[in-house]
């Protein structure tokens, strides 16, 4: 009985197998070619200046009814003495503790009630205060970032608890071998100028007084140096009689120091830091680089993506895809507004450190030689305008693309013709990008891991120092 059911079953089968459809594999059809990116269309910004040098700029975008309100201010990391750093992130974080006429809970409060938030962020060139609320009560958000940027208490009672919140986060930091290396990267692109210190010593925030903090905010929180962003959907006059009437008070304060770095390092340094039994090594390699403002800064951002700075890009499919040494590479070029550098950035695992740097620099190496194909070329053009598109899709993004062409004195052309610029890079001028931007011979070299593992491996690369 069991053999008759067995032999029914399998004819059965037989049968449907034989009427069963093709696989849907056998059906895939090809997808049709991708569509020409577009430029981006930015609605001209409305502008005006206060008689206090607040310089405003003002664009309509989108139909979601909020709207974004982005302060930046000259005022940074690039703005502290050499044991002052991360002063200017304490001072961020003590002027969010409420006003002279509001509390840190009032503040919050008032924010909160209009649909929003508000933050300040600290970078090395500016510091940002922004909040995204409903586009009925941007006016009085508009007051909000006034009344925090001219009057924050700077309470006494919460120094300490801020100074710990930032000892904390340094600790972590610096238990991360990325950031241990990053550190040392910037020591030695930048020297003993602010961008080459980005961390301070437990000793250094722990001595912080209320006095040094509102000496930085009073020396460098001022009208001049400051410019503020509308973006959204709001009522333009109301918003623009809220700006004049809440910052015309504000001090002009003083315009912002020109703090140059040191000339660019000229040689190799091949620095190591031990991290005794890591199984991986996070390597850092680049060097100083052209800005923004240079005309071949865009050829420079396409050859990067090509070479590393994109998921298909030849170094991540070498070391990734093809050799398996890392997980996730990356190359970028990281902006300052008085410096720029290139970094090709890998955690590799320890035993193939040394042949990871080989095929690093052989990339560079090979586009150095040989043009890319146009094909290969042309998809990775297609990637960086639709990362342009989606950067430029939001309240927040708009706002910080204004920030940053305002910040590198580029025009707004820049952004509107942004994938124009990008589509037309030849491949002949990828070629000629790396033999002129992307130069081995000045490249500096920073490995966090296992010294007694790696350092024989480094010396094809130079002399190794800690």
């Amino acid at each position: 009985m069991t053999t008759l059911r067995s032999a029914t079953l399998v004819a059965l089968l037989a049968a449907a197998t034989a009427a069963a459809p093709a696989p849907l594999t056998a059906q895939k059809q090809t997808p049709p070619a991708a569509g020409t990116p577009k430029d981006f269309r930015l609605t001209p910004r409305t502008s005006f200046t206060l008689p206090n040098g607040l310089q405003v700029s003002m664009v309509p975008f989108g139909t979601v009814p909020k709207v974004f309100v982005r302060l930046g201010v000259r005022a940074g990391n690039v703005n502290e003495a050499a044991n002052e750093v991360w002063l200017a992130d304490l001072t961020g974080d003590m002027m969010q503790e409420g006003t002279t006429s509001r509390t840190a809970e009032q503040l919050a409060r008032d924010v909160a009630s209009m649909g929003g938030s508000l933050s300040i962020n600290v970078g090395a060139d500016r510091s940002n205060v922004v909040g995204d609320v409903l586009s009925e009560r941007g006016p009085d958000f508009v007051r909000v970032v006034a009344d925090v940027v001219m009057h924050p208490s700077l309470p006494a009672s919460e120094l300490a608890r801020l100074k710990a919140n930032r000892i904390r986060q340094l600790a972590i930091d610096r238990s991360q071998p990325q950031n241990v290396a990053s550190e040392r990267f910037a020591q030695l692109l930048y020297g003993d100028h602010p961008y080459g210190r980005p961390y301070p010593t437990e000793a250094m925030l722990s001595g912080y007084t209320l006095d040094q903090v509102r000496n930085f905010w009073q020396t460098n929180f001022g009208a001049q140096r400051a410019h503020l962003y509308v973006t959204g959907v709001y009522d333009a006059a109301a918003m623009e009689r809220a700006i004049r009437e809440a910052f015309a008070g504000w001090a002009t304060g003083t315009p912002a120091p020109v703090i140059e770095p040191p000339a660019a390092p000229q040689a190799r340094t091949v620095a190591l830091i031990d991290r005794p039994d890591a199984v991986q090594s996070t390597v850092y390699v680049g060097l100083r680089a052209i800005g923004p403002s240079d005309s071949n800064y865009v050829p420079l951002v396409v050859t990067d993506a090509l070479l590393g700075g994109a998921f298909g890009s030849r170094i991540t499919s070498n070391i990734r895809e093809q050799k398996g040494y890392t997980y996730s590479p990356f190359s970028t070029i990281n902006t300052h507004q008085r410096g720029t550098d290139w970094e090709e950035i890998a955690d590799v695992t320890t035993n193939v450190t040394g042949p990871s740097l080989k095929e690093i620099f052989g990339e560079i190496d090979r586009l150095q030689k040989e043009a890319p194909p146009p094909d290969e070329l042309r998809g990775i053009q297609n990637n960086l305008a639709g990362i342009f598109t989606l950067q430029n899709g939001s309240r927040a993004g708009v706002a910080g693309q204004l920030a940053f062409v305002d910040l590198y004195g580029l025009g707004d052309t820049y952004l509107t013709s942004y994938v124009r610029s990008v589509l037309a890079v030849t491949p002949a001028q990828v070629q000629q990008m790396t033999q002129l931007y992307l130069r081995p011979e000045r490249m500096q070299l920073v490995v966090v891991g296992d010294k007694k593992v790696v350092q024989e491996q480094l010396a094809p690369w130079g002399t190794v120092v800690p």
